[in-house]
């Protein structure tokens, strides 16, 4: 029966592997750093990654950049600021400026530990001369009701600030700068992960070294690991608009075996001229629903590891072949998934998890 499996549970384990403290307590175990003179942390995890560095090395001094309502249970000492996702604000101009002069503070031959995880793009920021954050805040709006990959949208922020794509590291002096990342982006690369906020320019001064300590393979597998049922599917081929994902998915799943279904990824979506409240997960849910509508013993969770999806408090949503009726079309066309999902019962509210490794879709198909 698919009320045995609890897909809500098995999220969680897949979050809960690739958690920004565990992450980066496994590297620092299994792969020693020489001591940071310095620790700075950014993106949505980034209180959950320092928490190990700062506790190894807790005469660091420590500066946390992360969104808003993610700084509290930060280590004692540390420096934090709040910025707004997925849009900067006067904050995010803050946060840009204390990160270029953390690391232009740093002393010859001293050691730098960045930790990096997602949402660094809009929590931190420094703008080019001749550009203003009215134009940076359009832009990017734009962007987001574009539908464009996170990739196009990266490589569009790096060309426009002055912190980005290794530009941040540029400005430091000292001998080492270890980078440990959470990936939220397709093909794991540090180059798109923050927009390149933790990578190191061409050709740079210093020694300098890398490593994806958590990734959405990683969560995947551990979902796969926990399920009580076979994993039939574990694929990261989640990268589409919604619109097209819902077919695709819905019909793979009314197609495939009985057992577990695990898939992770980003998809994107299109956005009207005024849409309504919701994200990207809680609108495959919503097609999903309306795919499915009527299909017997198939349940589907889709949800961000962050723990939010859009500028909502949820992080997705977990729908069945009952959850779908016809005043769900006005709702896609909208954009208003949010309060029609949590009318029928279906959100999920997890708050922040403390890591960043996109997407995941579980469905359990039953026997």
């Amino acid at each position: 029966m698919s009320e045995a499996v609890d897909l809500l549970k098995l999220w969680w384990a897949g979050v809960d592997a690739v958690r920004g403290d565990r992450a980066v307590a496994r590297s620092l175990d299994s792969d020693p750093l020489p001591a940071p003179d310095r620790i700075i942390a950014v993106g949505k995890a980034a209180v959950a990654m320092a928490k190990p560095a700062a506790q190894s090395w807790p005469d660091a001094p420590c500066l946390i950049v992360t969104k808003y309502h993610h700084g509290s249970d930060a280590p004692a000492h540390a420096h934090v600021i709040e910025a707004a996702h997925p849009v900067p604000d006067d904050a995010s101009m803050a946060a840009g400026r204390a990160l270029q002069e953390a690391v232009a503070s740093a002393q010859p031959g001293s050691n730098l530990l960045m930790l990096v995880s997602g949402g660094a793009s809009a929590l931190a920021e420094v703008l080019p001369d001749g550009m203003t954050l009215d134009t940076l805040k359009a832009d990017t709006n734009a962007l987001l009701a574009s539908g464009a990959p996170i990739g196009e949208m990266n490589t569009l922020r790096t060309q426009r600030s002055r912190i980005k794509g290794g530009k941040l590291l540029a400005g430091f002096g000292g001998a080492t700068v270890t980078t440990l990342a959470l990936s939220d982006v397709e093909g794991d690369g540090l180059a798109t992960i923050g927009s390149g906020i933790g990578d190191a320019p061409a050709d740079a001064p210093f020694d300098f070294a890398a490593r994806i300590v958590a990734s959405n393979a990683i969560a995947r597998d551990a979902v796969a690991a926990a399920s009580p049922v076979a994993t039939q599917t574990n694929a990261e081929t989640l990268y589409d608009d919604v619109t097209l994902l819902a077919p695709r998915i819905a019909a793979a799943l009314k197609a495939g075996a009985p057992g577990l279904h695990v898939i992770g990824g980003e998809p994107v979506v299109q956005l009207p001229e005024a849409p309504g409240m919701g994200g990207r997960n809680m609108a495959l849910a919503l097609g999903l629903a309306r795919e499915i509508a009527g299909t017997f013993g198939l349940r589907i969770l889709v949800a961000g590891t962050d723990g939010t999806d859009g500028p909502t408090d949820a992080a997705g949503a977990l729908i069945d072949g009952d959850t779908w009726t016809d005043s769900g079309h006005d709702a896609l066309a909208r954009a208003d998934a949010y309060p029609w999902l949590a009318n029928r019962g279906a959100l999920v509210k997890t708050g922040p998890t403390g890591t960043n490794v996109m997407d995941l879709l579980i469905a359990h198909k039953a026997d």
